[in-house]
């Protein structure tokens, strides 16, 4: 069963509590945060006071997704700000394999996110010491883009090569999920659906989660 995690970036912040409690309360089991520091993508977005927040508003588990320069440098403050799951971009991090250990030994989930011109190549070395990956299947660092077409093929050779080790990392994608094409990527062997813009812009979030998890249900 694949699971859905809304992405705040999308949320009306004047609200978020309500926003947080209405998805969780249709069925979202992630809560997804994007964390930008206006380098490594060019926008900025919230920081560890905000995650910090986020941990005494909800229950759900916390995906916080770092696009950020040198995230090894600030990792493990998110996990101890109360982030589940922290993911670092395989184009920004020299210490892939440290910065990886680094999460789990502080108790979280480690996950590695890798940009839609990125071969899957270059995930190779560090997989062993991944919990998930984050295939982004837009380019990082705005809401509501489109999604990439060949997105869908390397989800399919992602998931050959998570298989052919025979490891049990999970395989979450972000960018351009909405109704119309989450069963395409659930099929092709997405555990994890992120949504942003198919959620939080739409009129009722929580009908939109559940359509989703409904949609992306036909094909588990």
């Amino acid at each position: 069963m694949f699971e859905i995690a809304p992405s705040i970036l999308s949320a009306d912040f004047t609200r978020l509590a309500e926003e947080i409690i209405a998805v969780e309360n249709a069925g979202a089991t992630i809560l997804h945060v994007d964390v930008m520091d206006g380098h490594f993508v060019p926008n900025i977005t919230i920081g560890l006071p905000v995650v910090k927040s986020l941990r005494k508003a909800t229950k759900m588990t916390i995906d916080c997704h770092l696009m950020i320069q040198e995230p090894g440098r600030y990792a493990v403050e998110f996990v101890k700000a109360g982030a589940d799951m922290v993911s670092v971009h395989v184009e920004a991090d020299v210490h892939l394999q440290r910065t990886l250990t680094a999460i789990r030994d502080a108790g979280a989930k480690a996950g590695i996110a890798i940009n839609p011109a990125t071969p899957l190549v270059a995930l190779e070395e560090a997989l062993p010491y991944a919990d998930f990956i984050l295939l982004m299947s837009v380019n990082p660092g705005f809401g509501g883009q489109a999604y990439i077409p060949t997105s869908t093929d390397k989800v399919r050779r992602l998931k050959h090569m998570i298989d052919g080790r025979g490891l049990k990392t999970k395989i979450e994608i972000d960018g351009g999920i909405d109704e119309g094409n989450i069963m395409v990527v659930v099929e092709a062997g997405v555990d994890i659906v992120i949504a942003g813009s198919a959620i939080y812009g739409k009129e009722n979030p929580a009908e939109s989660v559940r359509q989703l998890l409904e949609k992306g249900t036909v094909w588990v």
